[in-house]
């Protein structure tokens, strides 16, 4: 005959057993979805990984590749229709740049132009390219400087973003966003192996220690 204590205690294990349950759903879930996100978000930024890594090595030892580096010069004359015919009137800036893009093939964005009384100066820059052209604006001479740096220095340049456009900016904040990503749901995954869980964050403690220990002792 069942009684109200053996009611009670039945009550009481199926409350801890929907507990249990619900935990170890959760649990498991999370590990599921966690492990899900880092296996694909690591192969999708696989290749942006490998780039910045890459280009880490080439950054830190740029003067391996500094005979990269080649120098061309031009002269030409500008149209006096594309020039100022009074010091009242600006010069056709579209018009000069066009010219010089179509005659030497120039390229890079149009970092600087400036006017001044006798002489225009105008400056293309992009990944590992630069361009300088300084025009005698009284009678259209130029002389143009363009420098291309080599492979190396357009990853470089494409590694820390410089002169290289919004887009490209995007870019390098996606890629940012994916490696965060993919380190956190590597410290998340390392929760659930419990074999290695201690070890793991230790040992990640220290990287971290170590190299803030680096930088405190051999950074000037």
């Amino acid at each position: 005959m069942t009684t109200a204590s053996d009611n009670s205690a039945a009550a009481t294990i199926s409350r801890k057993s929907a507990q249990y349950s619900l935990g170890t759903r959760i649990r498991k879930g999370t590990a599921t979805v966690t492990r899900w996100l880092h296996i694909y978000l690591s192969m999708v930024s696989f290749a942006v990984v490998f780039f910045f890594a890459a280009t880490g090595i080439t950054l830190n030892h740029a003067e391996w590749f500094s005979r990269q580096v080649q120098t061309i010069h031009y002269r030409g004359i500008v149209p006096p229709s594309l020039l100022h015919e009074s010091r009242d009137q600006q010069p056709d800036k579209l018009g000069i740049v066009e010219l010089l893009r179509n005659t030497h093939k120039i390229h890079g964005s149009v970092s600087d132009f400036r006017v001044e009384d006798s002489q225009i100066s105008i400056s293309f820059k992009g990944p590992g390219y630069a361009a300088d052209a300084f025009i005698d604006a009284t009678n259209g001479g130029y002389d143009l400087a363009e420098t291309r740096n080599g492979f190396v220095a357009i990853i470089n340049d494409l590694h820390k973003g410089r002169d290289t456009g919004s887009v490209w900016s995007i870019v390098i904040d996606v890629s940012a966003s994916l490696l965060v990503l993919v380190s956190l749901t590597g410290l998340v995954l390392i929760w659930f192996v419990y074999k290695r869980r201690t070890s793991g964050l230790i040992l990640a403690a220290s990287a971290g220690v170590l190299c803030w220990l680096v930088y405190r002792a051999f950074v000037p």
